[in-house]
């Protein structure tokens, strides 16, 4: 079994489960946590939030509308009332913060059903399989917003798994829970990280919303890497780590600043050494750098 196989031992060995998966369980209590506040109406009749992914209202104050949502709305030709962009803006705020694909790692109710498909895909030693290209996502969003335009329906809210699977997890029924069951074996036999990283329209838009994202993860202590090659194996988008961790060969500062980046941590958590940490997007200095502006102000005060 090999360590890129079964990536992070190194982490565990130095600091222990906890630290070596601190992230994915703060994702996993956050994903309960946003669902819960759905879930309060139905089971115990006291409502905290009401509605869905999609749209909501939260203590009868908060509005959250997705902003894909919105944009199929607008395509239609139909003008949604005010309390929609107002939620839009809020939810577009929010991700400008921290980035806009955190929405899939830390919020989306599918993120779990891949994560768990990539595990068993690993421990099942799957390596082959069919590699969609990456923007073929972004071919499916604008085919979604040509469908709504076209057809005058949110069409794709129709099938939608996200929503589809909220909705049968906060009211109940099978529709959502098959969407997950299609998306988990695709990923498990199909394409590794199929649904999220290429097919997923609604990754495609928040991958967009996050190429302004200020929350960044940034290659800080890059000159401490040995090359395991851990944090690419468990990334569910490896292609955004490279010009960061390896950017002192060509140039390239340190912080990841492509939209695909889901700010998972995951990265974080495998790395024995710490090269990873979290930062925002102006900050494109390297430990060596801030060891190097310290020898160099030493020298001063010394001459």
């Amino acid at each position: 079994m090999s360590g890129r196989q079964f990536p992070g031992k190194a982490a565990r060995e130095a600091g222990g489960w906890i630290k070596a998966n601190r992230y994915l369980l703060a994702r996993r209590f956050a994903q309960v946590f946003f669902l819960s506040l759905f879930l309060t109406g139905p089971w115990f009749g006291f409502w905290i939030t009401k509605g869905t992914l999609a749209s909501s209202i939260t203590l009868d104050i908060l509005p959250l509308s997705d902003p894909f949502i919105l944009s199929q709305q607008l395509v239609t030709g139909y003008l949604p009332e005010l309390t929609a962009f107002t939620g839009a803006a809020i939810v577009l705020a929010g991700y400008v913060i921290f980035g806009g694909r955190s929405y899939c790692a830390w919020v989306c109710p599918v993120n779990p059903v891949t994560d768990f498909a990539a595990w068993l895909r690993a421990r099942l030693n799957i390596r082959k399989g069919w590699t969609p290209r990456r923007d073929l996502r972004i071919y499916m969003m604008v085919g979604v917003l040509a469908v709504s335009a076209l057809t005058g329906s949110l069409a794709w809210e129709l099938i939608n798994p996200v929503t589809t699977l909220h909705r049968a997890i906060v009211f109940g029924g099978t529709f959502g829970l098959t969407a997950a069951a299609l998306i988990f074996f695709f990923d498990l036999y199909t394409a590794k990280h199929g649904w999220c990283g290429h097919l997923c329209p609604v990754g495609a838009f928040y991958g967009l919303v996050g190429k302004a994202g200020l929350l960044r993860v940034s290659a800080m202590g890059r000159s401490r890497c040995n090359d395991c090659m851990d944090c690419f194996e468990i990334c569910p988008e490896p292609q955004v780590i490279a010009p960061a961790l390896r950017g002192e060969r060509t140039g390239h500062g340190p912080v990841i600043l492509s939209g695909d980046c889901l700010n998972c941590g995951r990265c974080l958590d495998v790395c024995s050494l710490d090269v990873f940490s979290f930062t925002h997007r102006f900050n494109q200095n390297t430990e060596t750098d801030a060891l190097q502006g310290s020898g160099a102000e030493l020298s001063t005060k010394g001459g």
